[in-house]
């Protein structure tokens, strides 16, 4: 121990990190796009009520904002979203914008657009996963009809809209879907239509359809073929979906890879007649290459390790192809790694960069890569990386300032043994601070990541150290069910959410304790949406926790299945079983709160289209009927997932006042 340090009660060191700093970072960097010198990306503002804007950075270096306020490039698509906007070179970038959901181009040195007509109800037609081709921008397409929402993937004009509707698309009764009848990549003979636009001119036109949801599409060098991932309910795209490929001169459409147990993912064109994919078919999502009209997709490299993430936001690539034909990709256990694959040999370089992991998310013009790295000391940055020499750029920061190295804990990975000899993966954040030391083991809080289909990383996070600084540690859980160890781990949440879950949260807990890491009378829990129920949950089956936190959690399944948007509508089916009113009750928490002794904090954004507020509300109501202490504190005009600074502020202030309170401090 430093001699400058003096003994203070955990919880209350003097930490440099506010709320209000914690609160203005999180930019959420998003979506790079290069060419060349140039450089693309989107970032949300917390400052500005969490509006999404899109930033240039020139050849010279210089940065610059390309979409003022109220402008925000967001799409609710799936309501998570995705790629919002794609560069059309020389011309500007087309955005969704997130009032309305119509997209908008925006030319250079000009005002926004609108490219999509009008929907008769509003955000009644919204558009993700944006390619541009040859004057159109390809996009998947969600129709909100009353009850009814639908897909399709469609090219849109740079020239549009005129007034009415036109569609050129059948169903293909084989289970995938067709592009219409008239127009190729010659255009229509019968009406002297480029291809791509409907008979009635500048209008959206519709090619894919019939199947639930669609993903990366992608058009072939020659413009011939569209290829896509589809997949229907009740599956999600980690569980199983279908590499299909349309020729748009006839609408002819057929499966190239995936299935019902296979994940397919992220296409990309390597010739007219190739196609790069990644699968799961081994356990892992390994690259693949495969040739479109035939014979079995060929392992690029085969290792258990994963070369992608899950699918929760369209529009990710998680590699990128080199001019000199080999791959930029990004692989590994747990956090990703950045590396340069050589298809042919099949040989995996690393590149020696400083950040230990990347979202699942790269850019390249063939030279240069583009991602968003991080590392224990650094916070998620847009970063650009020089293949040929290995040198990186970082061109912008998710936080601001960054607090002295000596207040930043040591993060490192770790196994947990669980029941049944299983072991979950967690990063563990001890306490940190130079001003300040405790006595005896801290108090820890137990972080659980949402999804439940999701994975935390091993990231600087302001958020984290806002905790650790004060001398309240944190152990980030990736329960079995998480992303980032292969197909099998992610298998153990199968029938099984409220079960696997709540054991290796309370196994985290007996493992900290055991550990003489944390004091077992001072461990708290807390999650967000999936993990909020796991937070409830785990509170209901045990008293390892001295407390919890939910942020939107889930409280009741039949009525979030009845009530949250469609993309997860079927998603309880996977981790838990269709209706049942005896199984649901042996799950879900308002069912179990008989069994919390612990006080609980539950915060909820009033405007959530996931998790509506009535499951805060409900198991809010719940506690108190039973006198159990409980602080239920609501904030209009948020959704799912805080992006005011100053909704961002109050939350955290509350959480750690509610630990210093439960941790008797």
């Amino acid at each position: 121990m430093s001699p400058e340090q003096v003994v203070l009660p955990y919880a209350t060191w003097p930490s440099p990190v506010s709320t209000s700093d914690v609160a203005r970072s999180g930019l959420r960097l998003g979506f790079p796009t290069v060419l060349g010198e140039e450089v693309w990306w989107t970032e949300d503002r917390p400052a500005e009520g969490g509006r999404t804007t899109i930033v240039h950075r020139d050849a010279g270096g210089v940065r610059r904002e390309l979409l003022s306020a109220p402008w925000s490039a967001r799409t609710r698509v799936h309501e998570y979203g995705g790629r919002s906007y794609a560069v059309v070179p020389g011309q500007g970038v087309v955005f969704a914008n997130f009032t309305d959901q119509r997209l908008y181009l925006l030319p250079t040195g000009g005002e926004p657009r609108p490219l999509t007509p009008e929907p008769e109800r509003p955000s009644a037609l919204r558009y993700a996963d944006l390619v541009v081709h040859d004057g159109q921008v390809w996009c998947v397409r969600e129709r909100h009809d009353g009850d009814r929402v639908s897909r399709s993937i469609v090219s849109v004009p740079l020239t549009g809209p005129l007034t009415g509707s036109t569609t050129g698309a059948t169903t293909d009764p084989a289970g995938g879907s067709t592009g219409g009848s008239t127009g190729g990549s010659t255009g229509d003979p019968a009406t002297g239509s480029p291809a791509g636009s409907g008979a009635g001119g500048d209008e959206p036109r519709e090619w894919i359809t019939g199947n639930d949801f669609y993903a990366f599409p992608a058009l072939s060098p020659d413009g011939e073929h569209l290829a896509f991932v589809c997949w229907d309910h009740p599956r999600m795209p980690w569980n199983g979906t279908e590499l299909r490929v349309c020729r748009l001169a006839d609408g002819t459409c057929w499966t190239v890879a995936g299935g019902p147990e296979e994940s397919v993912l992220a296409p990309h064109w390597r010739d007219e007649r190739n196609l790069y994919l990644v699968s799961d078919s081994s356990g892992w999502w390994n690259l693949y290459l495969t040739e479109i009209h035939g014979g079995r997709p060929r392992p690029l490299h085969r290792a258990d390790q994963e070369f992608a993430g899950p699918l929760w936001q369209l529009g990710a690539m998680p590699y990128a192809p080199l001019a000199d034909g080999s791959l930029a990709i990004l692989h590994g256990r747990g956090d990703l790694r950045l590396g340069v694959l050589d298809p042919v040999g099949g040989t995996l370089t690393d590149l020696g960069v400083p950040y230990d992991g990347w979202d699942a998310v790269l850019a390249t013009d063939g030279r240069a890569v583009v991602g968003i790295g991080y590392g224990p000391a650094l916070p998620r940055s847009i970063v650009r990386v020089d293949i040929s020499t290995g040198q990186t750029q970082e061109l912008r920061r998710d936080a601001g300032e960054i607090p002295a190295p000596a207040y930043l804990p040591s993060v490192r990975a770790v196994e947990i043994p669980g029941r049944f000899g299983r072991e979950a993966h967690a990063f563990l954040y001890p306490p940190a601070n130079p001003e300040a030391r405790g006595e005896g083991p801290a108090p820890y809080v137990v972080f659980v990541h949402g999804g439940p289909t999701g994975h935390s990383m091993g990231a600087l996070d302001l958020e984290k150290v806002f905790f650790t600084s004060r001398g309240i540690g944190v152990l980030d859980l990736n329960y079995g069910g998480s992303t980032g160890y292969g197909r099998a781990y992610r298998e153990r949440l199968r029938g099984q959410w409220g079960v696997v879950d709540v054991e290796d949260s309370i196994a985290a807990a007996e493992w900290l304790a055991g550990e003489g890491l944390a004091d077992p009378a001072r461990i708290a829990i807390r999650g967000g949406s999936a993990g909020g129920w796991t937070v409830m949950a785990a509170c209901c089956g045990s008293d390892a926790f001295a407390g919890g936190v939910s942020y939107y959690g889930v409280s009741s399944l039949a009525a979030f299945s009845a009530t949250t948007h469609d993309f997860e509508s079927r998603y309880v089916d996977w981790l838990i079983g269709p209706q049942d009113p005896v199984l649901y009750a042996s799950r879900e928490p308002l069912a179990l709160v008989a069994g919390v002794s612990c006080p609980m904090l539950l915060m909820q954004g009033l405007s959530d289209p996931v998790v509506p507020p009535e499951q805060s509300q409900a198991f809010a109501d719940a506690l108190a009927e039973r006198g159990v202490p409980c602080t239920y504190l609501t904030f209009e005009g948020e959704a799912h997932g805080f992006r005011r600074a100053e909704t961002r502020s109050a939350a955290l202030a509350t959480e750690l006042a509610f630990y210093q309170q439960i941790f008797h401090l």
